[in-house]
């Protein structure tokens, strides 16, 4: 079977860095309280100028603030607009006169058809403040020449949308987005890269898996990793309180003390928090390779691998660790389903 070949678009795509990815896209809604409410309230996060508006005064803001990271939600259109578009691509309903519909069309024809998301850079220059209403402004900053990755043969492109702010009195049916871009400040940007790559010319694992990345061994946790080769998981404790603690540390952050000894966790206890990790793929891993953040019930928590199939696994499920010898230095706990 012979070799497929594909075109080489790179002066056609060279002449699209620069370019405008669109139109500018202004706002549903202006900044406001009940967004940014949802939004710390999912996060966890209790800093009062977000919602306490004597608290940001006091801080030295005009008023109540949206979270930085906020900075694109305020613009993106929700679940119905990205399944319209998806479902215009597929029939191929969508223009390619953007410069962004054109990038990612000639990328189609080098054979790059996979893509993932590398990176996201964001850079603020003043906060959100309730009454704001957010324009963007998007432009295709920069396009690689093809390079060989883990994933595959490809060009990462460079997307950069830059957030403009304006009150929103001055959003009427009279005055276009770009006309508001032109009366408002710049209070953001946000680069976002992406890898297109031919599927199937990525890295082939080793004939032979290689060992585990070693831990960094310390005086502090040596303890630790001695323990799991002795069959033992050691939790840290504070002689002078009792306080446990993980990860190792030379002090008690408690009461301050330098005195420590351990105790014997009975490496039973619940998923806090989970991920399943995909890519970037490192040899001595299988995957899809799930990760736990493990709340023992002595109280500590430890980030460690959960054992089998990932689609099995699911946060607040009760485990038990088992501890593994994978080579004569290294011993590890996986955490299995507890069903006792």
């Amino acid at each position: 079977m012979s070799e497929v070949t594909f075109p080489d678009h790179s002066a056609a795509l060279a002449e699209l860095v620069g370019q405008s990815s669109g139109p500018v896209e202004l706002s549903h809604d202006p900044v406001n309280t009940a967004m940014i409410r949802h939004w710390v309230e999912a996060m966890g996060d209790h800093n009062p100028v977000y919602v306490d508006h004597d608290a940001a005064i006091e801080a030295g803001y005009p008023g109540i603030i949206a979270p930085q990271t906020m900075l694109q939600a305020w613009i993106m259109r929700g679940l119905r607009h990205t399944m319209a578009l998806e479902e215009a691509r597929a029939t191929g309903n969508v223009p390619t006169s953007d410069a962004n519909s054109t990038m990612m069309a000639l990328f189609d024809e080098e054979g790059r058809t996979s893509v993932v998301a590398t990176n996201c850079d964001q850079e603020y220059f003043r906060p959100l403040v309730v009454g704001d209403r957010l324009l963007v402004r998007s432009s295709i900053e920069a396009i690689s020449d093809p390079k060989q990755t883990g994933l595959g043969h490809g060009r990462f492109a460079t997307s950069l949308m830059e957030f403009f702010a304006v009150p929103n009195d001055l959003v009427t049916k009279d005055v276009t987005n770009e006309e508001l871009v032109a009366k408002g400040e710049l209070i953001g940007t946000m680069r976002f890269r992406i890898l297109k790559f031919r599927p199937g010319t990525g890295a082939q694992a080793p004939a032979k898996k290689p060992p585990r990345p070693r831990p960094a061994i310390t005086a502090d946790n040596e303890f630790y990793f001695e323990g799991l080769r002795a069959g033992e998981l050691r939790i840290q404790r504070c002689v002078d309180c009792g306080t446990l603690r993980h990860t190792p540390l030379p002090g008690c952050n408690q009461c301050q003390s330098l005195n420590w000894d351990y105790v014997v966790s009975a490496g039973r206890g619940v998923v806090y928090s989970m991920v399943v990790n995909h890519y970037p793929q490192v040899a001595a891993f299988d995957y899809p390779l799930p990760i736990g953040l493990i709340e023992l019930d002595e109280g500590t928590r430890l980030v460690a691998n959960l054992a089998g199939d990932a689609s099995t696994w699911a946060i607040g499920q009760r485990v038990v660790a088992v501890i593994e010898q994978l080579d004569d230095e290294l011993a590890l706990p996986f955490f299995h389903h507890d069903n006792a």
